[in-house]
């Protein structure tokens, strides 16, 4: 099969990297009926012994041969019925040559083994020289195939089994794992912990988190919800996680299935790879998402990240995938009910507003790194589906099918595919056919254009009215449409709903067919339309770009009751970028009441750039919303004169209810520094390093902004210095890799001798094999403008066996070659075309003065 690249021009953009190939499940010998592990685990030696018993109903007999997947294990024997079975190994597959061939009834296989320091599966994490207070846990990571690294299985989804876990630790440490705990044991110095999961899951589901931890209890009707974090963090679980209960009876209602295990842990763990994993009713996730009371008020991505792995026990653990290509249905759902909890806990406005983002951050992904279909088993390893497409794109389609069906119809819908699949696995087809037996609605031509191809439409809008008539007229253009061999290709076939608003009157709608590249309706209309709303509600995953004249756009994002509608306009008056373009987005920035249209004016004013933009921007500094002022800080920072210095000089001071307002401030001093600024470089720089040396905070955040502030001084050798010192071992995590980072950022406009610094500190740091070190190497690098950067990611490339960091670091390897081969001059024009941008904003802000007093006396 061979799978169309909707961008094949753009080679650098391409999904399939060499080597990607078709995946498919493998031949079922039969249905795993239970898998049961008995460890004892050596934690001072970050190793573990134990056996694995799996029972297996064969689906046929004369079955001779059994291929399990375990990676990097030491076996020592297999038995079955207490015979030794002959096997080979690989360190790959482990190959049982069955003494007796299968007959109808199930067998049961015990495979005794052991590991030594694994790499993958389970993680030891222990102090050490560099972090001598980190704490000492072990817990697991399955998903997507580690499981294999852990205990010999059948390591793929679409096979499911009950499990237990039975595990001996120090009497000191705790150990949580699937299902309820059926006993609990002290042997001396030890305790043995019994855990039974008698629902049916796959292997990448099953989970065990050991370690020092402070248990809290909460509950949901009879069911524990129980919270364990490091000893003396119980106030941050409570603040962070507090609110699971009401999650669960919000879900169980939403999906028509109550909750559906005997508990719900949440086990927060250190330097864990990812921000959450549903592990079938006991999600561990990452210690960096403890709130403190402060970063609450920030409203960080805690809330959102408790709500998604809490609707994995739905949408992944009750009815799961039966192959990695089909994940959207999980990863979908589970980044859509960030967006239910929103709505229910803080209004529509804010939903329509993360969903708006949720989209935004899957568009950069497709047209910054790669377009592919949702659905596809084309890959190296089945990790690198797990990308914008699989959760936020994903989201915005379970937000279309909403749409179309409506709330009644979209809620009968998802209670029928979860009701009719649990305990079940699914593709996609069987969400399809849920939705049309509950509803009659057909979909397959949504999912055909968003789900089984890469792209959305991209939607050019032009409006004009006939006075003499009383004529709207409407041109709507699909811009990614592209003529080949005479033929159109990648149209969208779509029924959009248009509004014609009125201050004080009901919208008037039309449903447009929108099929061809570019179609022109006209509109009859009694009067004309204040304000033109293009896809009223904003279902349809799409960009878009408004051409109307000035006062429809005024009076969209001033009267139009849709946010996602108010920010189109607000996009479109920033681009008119003339004074009274900043007129109207300051009176959205100091009255819409709504915080996310205040944002986005703030956005778009330092986009325009002018120095009235900025003195616009200034009132907004008194916005209540942290994420308002954390916005106009940003965009104070693009705007650059010496007011907008001396006001984000003085915020420093002053901004104390928000950790990333400190950060953005940080950040921005770095940013605003060109043309006559400049000369406050040596002032910028002892100011940032006051902050890294006074102000540490919630997760390293404020402390991170200065290293991102010192990062934009790409021309400044000190500025390197003070970052390279905070590359160190021994730095808290998350500003070490904020650090390593910024070494890729600051590298383009340094000294030869200070790149060659830069790059020897990144080579010694690939070396080492965290995976978010590994990521922020590679990022690091795919920043830079030397082929050395090459160098050291392909041998990072080649050396990792993480198929996440080899496929960063080989798209890093393509961004640098491709800088490399752009025109060779740029470096040497860099600062004067800074230097020119200022001026231009100076006489700019002039022009548009002078011309504002000229219609004023004509």
């Amino acid at each position: 099969m061979t799978i169309k690249n909707f961008d094949s021009e753009d080679n650098n953009r391409k999904f399939e990297l060499p080597g990607a190939k078709p995946h498919y499940n493998p031949d079922r010998y039969g249905q795993v009926d239970h898998i049961f592990l008995d460890l004892t685990l050596d934690i001072p030696n970050q190793s573990f012994t134990g056996t694995c018993t799996i029972t297996l109903t064969p689906v046929r007999s004369g079955i001779k041969q059994l291929i399990l997947d375990a990676v990097d294990l030491n076996i020592n024997s297999v038995f079955i019925k207490e015979v030794s079975q002959p096997f080979d190994y690989d360190k790959e597959t482990l190959t049982i040559n069955l003494l007796q061939p299968t007959q109808e009834d199930a067998i049961t296989i015990s495979i005794n083994y052991g590991v030594e320091n694994p790499q993958r599966g389970l993680y030891f994490i222990a102090p050490d020289e560099h972090y001598p207070d980190k704490p000492t846990q072990v817990w697991t990571q399955g998903e997507d195939e580690d499981s294999r690294f852990w205990f010999p299985c059948f390591d793929y989804p679409g096979q499911l089994a009950t499990s237990e876990i039975k595990v001996k630790v120090p009497n000191n440490f705790m150990a949580i794992s699937n299902g309820k705990l059926i006993s609990q044991e002290t042997l001396g110095e030890e305790t043995v912990y019994h855990w039974l999961q008698e629902q049916i899951h796959p292997t990448y589901l099953m989970t065990l988190a050991v370690g020092e931890f402070s248990e809290i209890k909460d509950q949901w009707k009879d069911i524990p919800v129980n919270y364990y974090v490091e000893k003396g963090k119980e106030e941050e679980a409570k603040l962070s996680m507090g609110k699971t209960p009401q999650m669960i009876d919000y879900f169980s209602s939403k999906f028509g299935y109550d909750y559906p295990f005997p508990k719900y842990a949440q086990a927060c763990v250190s330097d864990f790879i990812f921000g959450g994993m549903e592990n079938t009713s006991t999600t561990l996730l990452t210690d960096r998402c403890l709130l403190d009371e402060k970063a609450v008020k920030d409203k960080t991505f805690t809330e959102s990240l408790v709500a998604h792995e809490l609707a994995h026990q739905w949408f992944g653990d009750l009815v799961v995938i039966k192959h990695w290509s089909h994940a959207w249905i999980k990863e979908g759902m589970a980044s859509y009910s960030e967006v239910f909890w929103t709505e229910n806990e803080y209004g529509k406005d804010d939903a329509a507003y993360y969903l708006l983002n949720e989209a935004r951050s899957y568009l950069d992904e497709d047209s910054s790194r790669y377009r592919r279909p949702i659905v596809t088993n084309v890959y190296r390893e089945a990790i690198e589906l797990y990308d914008r497409h699989l959760y936020e794109k994903g989201a915005c389609v379970y937000h279309m099918i909403r749409g179309i069906l409506g709330e009644e119809l979209f809620d009968k819908a998802i209670h029928k595919f979860v009701n009719d699949n649990a305990h079940k696995t699914v593709e996609t087809v069987d969400l399809l056919r849920a939705i049309e037996t509950a509803t009659g609605y057909n979909l397959l031509f949504l999912f055909d254009q968003y789900v089984f191809r890469g792209g959305h439409p991209d939607y050019k809008i032009s409006y004009s009215w006939d006075n003499d008539n009383n004529l709207a007229k409407l041109t709507v253009t699909q811009t990614q449409a592209k003529e080949e061999d005479g033929n159109i290709k990648d149209i969208f076939d779509l029924k959009i709903p248009i509004g014609f608003g009125y201050e004080k009157s009901p919208i008037k709608i039309f449903t447009l067919r929108l099929h061809e590249k570019q179609q022109t309706f006209y509109f009859p209309l009694e009067t004309q339309a204040d304000y033109i709303s293009f896809d009223v509600n904003n279902y349809f995953l799409k960009t878009v770009k408004l051409e109307y004249p000035l006062a429809e756009l005024k009076a969209q994002l001033k009267y139009d009751p849709d946010p996602v509608s108010r920010t189109y306009a607000a996009i479109a008056i920033g681009k008119k970028g003339n004074l009274e373009a900043i007129k109207s987005l300051e009176e959205a920035l100091t009255n819409d009441p709504f915080w996310g249209i205040r944002l986005e004016a703030a956005k778009q004013l330092g986009k325009i750039g002018l120095d009235q933009a900025g003195e616009a921007l200034v009132k907004g500094l008194e916005d209540e919303d942290q994420k308002v002022r954390r916005t106009v800080i940003q965009s104070l920072g693009r705007i650059k004169n010496d007011h907008c210095y001396q006001t984000l000089k003085t915020a420093l001071k002053t901004e104390e209810k928000s950790y990333y307002c400190e950060a953005a401030i940080a950040s921005s001093l770095g940013s605003i520094l060109s043309g006559s600024l400049k000369e406050k470089t040596p002032e910028v720089i002892d100011l940032l390093k006051k902050v890294l040396e006074t102000r540490s905070g919630w997760n390293e955040v404020v402390r991170s902004g200065a290293i991102t502030g010192l990062s934009k001084l790409k021309t400044n050798g000190d500025a390197v210095d003070v970052i390279m010192e905070y590359t160190k071992l021994g730095i808290p995590q998350a500003l070490r890799l904020a650090a390593i980072r910024a070494l890729g950022t600051i590298s383009t406009g340094q000294t030869p001798d200070k790149l060659e610094e830069i790059l020897d500190s990144l080579e010694a740091i690939s070396q080492e094999t965290f995976f978010l070190t590994q990521v922020a190497v590679s990022t690091a690098l795919g920043q830079m403008e030397t082929p050395k950067a090459i160098n050291i990611l392909q041998g990072l490339a080649d050396s990792t066996p993480d198929g996440r960091v080899k496929r960063r670091a080989e798209e890093a390897i393509k961004k640098v070659r491709k800088k490399l081969g752009s025109d060779k001059g740029i470096q040497g024009l860099r600062d004067e075309i800074e230097k020119l941008k200022q001026e231009n904003q100076e006489l700019q802000s002039r022009l548009s003065n002078l011309e504002a007093k000229n219609s004023e006396l004509t």
